[in-house]
């Protein structure tokens, strides 16, 4: 009897470390100019489907990337995978450091949403880059976050928590209706206890967790704080890849297993919530399937 109950115990402990295997949404994907020559559309979407990714935030340097996968219709089909485009505000690196005081941005940005893509509307702006948050009250800046407002678009910023209230200051609810996807949440320094404050803040605003420093522990699962944070507020975080370089889409499958890790150490519900409902539910795409 002694046996039994050891061996069930054990049993159970497996089944609880067992490896989330759910549909994921990958909330952060580039398909820059440099991993179009270097992978070709067959390669990265052979990627995305042996990893259960069902669905992409696609910003690219420049927007023809995340076109060419939009156009991909057949293609993306057989894979399983649907195509979230969003316009990137880089038509080249020189765009990263200038682009929130940039009239000509500003109106690529609207040609871009005037146009569409062949998957559909375009569902957001981004990603983009403040490397001083000051620099979240340039013009464009302003009159980019006024018009993901009015037109209910995402969008994708990297920056910091100082900066995230700045861009919220610019939009007419003030941040209460503004679906801003906070990348690699909390980089530069916040902490969990700020990032909660800003959760709580602003209702809309939603984490995304690649690059996120600290993150998780040797063991590969959350560390206690951000633990508690994906249990308090399991509606509000989103994973990614961030292929910004080649290295990353060559360890895609690395990443995407280091997600299910993690999310394996999670209640059931909270983890099929982070790694697909959440931004499911963002972008009008099936929840509670998998696909």
């Amino acid at each position: 009897m002694k046996l039994i109950v050891i061996a069930l115990s054990l049993g159970a402990l497996s089944a609880q470390a067992a490896d989330y295997s759910g549909p994921l949404l990958d909330a952060h994907l580039h398909y820059n100019d440099e991993a179009q020559q270097a992978h070709p559309l067959a390669d990265v979407l052979a990627r995305m489907q042996r990893n259960g990714v069902r669905a992409i935030v696609a910003n690219s340097r420049p927007n023809d990337g995340t076109k060419s996968l939009a156009a991909a219709k057949a293609e993306t089909a057989q894979a399983g995978v649907t195509v979230l485009p969003f316009v990137r505000l880089y038509r080249n690196r020189e765009d990263y450091s200038s682009w929130f005081k940039d009239e000509t941005i500003y109106q690529m940005v609207q040609t871009e949403l005037a146009r569409g893509t062949a998957a559909g509307p375009y569902k957001g702006i981004g990603e983009f880059h403040l490397y001083d948050s000051a620099n979240a009250n340039g013009a464009v800046a302003k009159k980019l976050m006024a018009l993901a407002d009015d037109k209910g678009l995402a969008v994708l910023a990297h920056v910091d928590d100082i900066a995230i209230d700045l861009l919220m200051a610019h939009t007419p609810s003030k941040g209460q209706n503004t679906r801003l996807i906070w990348a690699h949440t909390g980089i530069g320094g916040a902490s969990a206890a700020r990032v909660r404050e800003l959760l709580l803040k602003y209702p809309r605003l939603m984490g995304e967790l690649s690059y996120r420093p600290n993150l998780t522990g040797a063991d590969g699962k959350l560390t206690a704080e951000w633990r508690a944070l994906a249990l308090e507020f399991p509606s509000r975080f989103m994973i990614g890849s961030d292929t910004w370089v080649n290295q990353r889409w060559q360890y895609y499958d690395e990443l995407m297993r280091g997600y299910r890790t993690w999310l394996g150490d999670l209640p059931a519900e909270v983890a099929r919530k982070i790694a697909w409902d959440n931004g499911a539910l963002l972008f009008g795409l099936p929840v509670n399937t998998q696909r």
